[in-house]
């Protein structure tokens, strides 16, 4: 009885402990937003709800406003309830920006009681690693999982600092140091050699970039388990070296189809999961890691990301998944099986539902979850019976390859999110977001997040809040500047090579449907006006919404004057030829001048981040030629996918590109030479080959004198669309 008594002992102890710690953890991050902040506020354990679900609540007593919470994570939700209601300030998930609070920190009125209407908040891509993050040291880090938490986030992917585990395992098996590195590609393309897409491309990568990126993944992991998160650690799903194939020829290792294009060097091979080896490779991989960066249990595990399996047939893809399973539970048996579902939209036509559910259901019930990908688009749950009984979670995607345009449709996705907990079964275990790239406007997912919450607030009064956060008052414009959003421009589905067409390839006659103006941009003036009359606290958040609207009417101007340039090349006009090409060089100017009021919309600030990662001279050389090379030429025949509406490109790349196109067509008006498309390719590419190894400095910053900036290009909008429409 005595054992008994002083077990129960322990174990009381033990949980003590780790709720004091919650409370310590949540007060820290209150501490690190902003002293004051800390100081007004006080954190308390709750009981989570009967049904387990996580809770928080949130009331003024005696001068201090109580959060109370479950876990530290629910009582970070209660904190970003009361900056964003209360304090109407808006938390960013960059480093660099401080939070505005008001002159005294206001009282909770009456005490709200909230729970969380899914257990499990998941966030990131793979892409994400290298669109946004590839750069980050500890302070980006810090901040961005303060801010996950402050969201709810709860399960997010935590792939950082794989390589230098894959180092350690292949090097044991008999690969040489360079053999290795030559196999990783550069920094900013792993999420593509980790999904298996491509190996090598931009290699080989530094060992300075493996030992950094180790210490940084055991800081992030660490801080996201104090603050009740379960990282996604990665697992092995069959990518192997091309090194390992002669290394052991008989193993059942095979090339793998090529990838958008790249070349054979670039080729990825993959090890099936039924051959021994296979199991071996697996346990050394997540002993390896477990040893650095402890676990959760919980593995992302991607084996066909955009790839053509060897086999769809139904029994091959179910013992794939079978196998993959077992040997990770052969390491660890409470281990559960994450997937993306993108392969599933993706490829939809080849993953039939036969062949979807045989590798569904190769995994027990309830060990794989799945990620509905891009459910604003496509919802998979839909066309393969709720994947067949296993859980997912419902996804938002919201952006490609960082693409810095308004798109989204949040008002549609928050629609069929709705419907999804109502419809979606008891398996549909939670929300999440699968953004390619962060770019700067943080609404949409935070809007995605908020719905995970009982909050019994409307739609409207959501944006409503969010409108009175961003103007850091309650204001009648933003309020309606927001309505136009959210109700008539905000309505774009996020697509792939997404962007305004300054920022796209030059080409006559060329439709550009991706940057087609889906709205009257008379309701986007709309916004600007609402939203330049309120620009008063000058909060970060109104700073990026006026640079998102603006350098979008920009962009939709440009737009316009293309079409209208190329009908007056039809007609040979020259002196019409003339006048456009002035109005379009000037507008790319305004879209360097404005985008040059805030860091994050700069060129400037990405390499300043890349060249300040590296150590050696030659090392930051080589981190600033990735980061060049990703948001322009890619690689293969993904050009342009990265795209950025940012200072520094505006005037340095894309501005050159457009100068030869202009140049171009004036010289065939001019000459009567017919247009010759390969003819102009050849002077684009010579300019873009030469972009990634270029050094030129991109320009000064100027983030003061953005409502200057502001209210130039004010003038020049209002001309340019009266114009257009006296015209029309």
């Amino acid at each position: 009885m005595k054992k008994v008594i002083f077990s129960i002992a322990i174990i009381l102890s033990i949980a003590a402990n780790a709720l004091a710690n919650d409370i310590d953890q949540a007060q820290a991050l209150a501490n690190r937003l902003s002293p004051r902040l800390a100081q007004k506020v006080i954190f308390e354990i709750i009981t989570a709800t009967h049904n387990g679900a996580d809770i928080f609540s949130l009331e003024s007593r005696g001068g201090k406003v109580v959060i109370g919470g479950n876990n530290a994570n629910s009582m970070a939700v209660g904190l970003n309830r009361y900056l964003n209601r209360y304090c109407m300030t808006t938390v960013s998930w960059y480093a660099d920006i401080g939070i505005n609070l008001p002159y005294t920190l206001p009282d909770v009125p009456v005490k709200e009681t909230v729970e969380a209407r899914v257990p499990q908040r998941f966030f990131l891509n793979y892409c994400t690693f290298g669109y946004t993050m590839p750069f980050w040291d500890w302070a980006d880090w810090e901040r961005f999982i303060d801010w996950m938490a402050l969201n709810g986030i709860n399960l997010p992917l935590a792939i950082t600092g794989q390589e230098a585990v894959w180092y350690n395992v292949w090097t044991k098996m008999g690969m040489t140091d360079e053999e290795v590195r030559g196999y990783f590609t550069g920094p900013v393309y792993l999420p593509w050699h980790r999904m298996a897409n491509i190996d090598a491309w931009c290699g080989p990568l530094p060992k300075e970039w493996l030992d950094g990126q180790a210490e940084l993944q055991k800081k992030i992991v660490a801080r996201e388990r104090a603050l009740n998160m379960r990282p996604v650690l990665p697992a092995f799903a069959g990518h192997v070296p091309r090194k390992l194939k002669e290394m052991y020829p008989n193993a059942d290792i095979k090339a793998m189809s090529t990838w958008d294009e790249f070349e054979e060097p670039y080729r990825t091979f993959f090890l099936n999961s039924e051959d021994p080896l296979y199991t071996t490779i697996q346990k050394m991989f997540l002993e390896e890691q477990t040893r650095m960066f402890g676990t959760n249990h919980i593995y992302g595990i991607d084996p066909f990301n955009e790839m053509d399996p060897p086999s769809f047939e139904p029994e091959y893809l179910n013992k794939i998944s079978e196998h993959i399973y077992k040997s990770l539970t052969a390491v660890d048996p409470q281990a559960e099986w994450l997937q993306m579902g993108w392969f599933l939209y993706y490829q939809r036509k080849d993953y039939t539902p036969e062949r979807a559910k045989a590798m569904l259901t190769g995994v027990p019930q309830g060990k794989m979850t799945m990620l509905d990908y891009y459910c604003e688009y496509k919802e998979m749950w839909r066309d393969l019976d709720g994947f067949f009984g296993q859980p997912y979670i419902w996804c938002y995607l919201g952006n490609f390859g960082g693409n810095s345009n308004i798109q989204g449709n949040v008002k549609e996705a928050g629609q069929k999110l709705e419907a999804a907990l109502k419809e979606g079964g008891k398996n549909l275990v939670g929300i999440g977001s699968t953004l390619e790239g962060l770019e700067v406007q943080q609404f949409p997912y935070e809007f995605i997040f908020e719905k995970a919450w009982n909050f019994n607030k409307t739609d409207e009064q959501i944006v409503n809040e969010l409108a009175d956060r961003h103007a850091g008052y309650e204001s009648k414009l933003v309020r309606e500047a927001w309505k136009m959003l959210y109700d008539s421009v905000l309505n774009i589905r996020p697509t792939t090579f997404c962007g305004p067409l300054p920022c796209q390839y030059p080409e006559l006659d060329k439709e550009h449907g991706r940057c087609a103006v889906r709205y009257n941009p008379q309701q986007l003036l709309y916004v600007w006006d609402k939203l330049i009359k309120s620009y008063i606290v000058r909060t970060d958040a109104m700073t990026i919404d006026l640079i998102w609207v603006g350098r979008q009417l920009l962009g939709d101007l440009f737009y316009m004057d293309k079409k209208t340039l190329d009908e007056a090349y039809h007609e040979l006009d020259i002196k019409k030829m003339e006048s456009c090409i002035e109005e379009m060089r000037n507008i790319i100017r305004l879209m360097e001048i404005l985008n040059n009021s805030h860091p994050f919309c700069t060129m400037h600030k990405w390499i300043e981040q890349a060249r300040d990662l590296g150590i050696a001279p030659e090392v930051k050389d080589y981190y600033e030629m990735n980061a060049r090379r990703l948001v322009t030429t890619w690689g293969g025949d993904l050009n342009d996918y990265s795209n950025r509406n940012w200072s520094g490109l505006m005037s340095y790349y894309y501005l050159q590109r457009w100068n030869l196109y202009f140049e171009y067509l004036l010289k065939c008006a001019k000459n009567g030479k017919e247009y010759n498309h390969s003819e102009l390719q050849q002077s684009i590419k010579k300019i873009q080959d030469k972009w990634p190894e270029e050094k030129k400095t991109l320009g000064m910053t100027d983030y003061v004198n953005v409502y200057l900036k502001c209210s130039s290009i004010d003038a020049s909008l209002r001309k340019r669309f009266n114009d257009i429409k006296q015209t029309k």
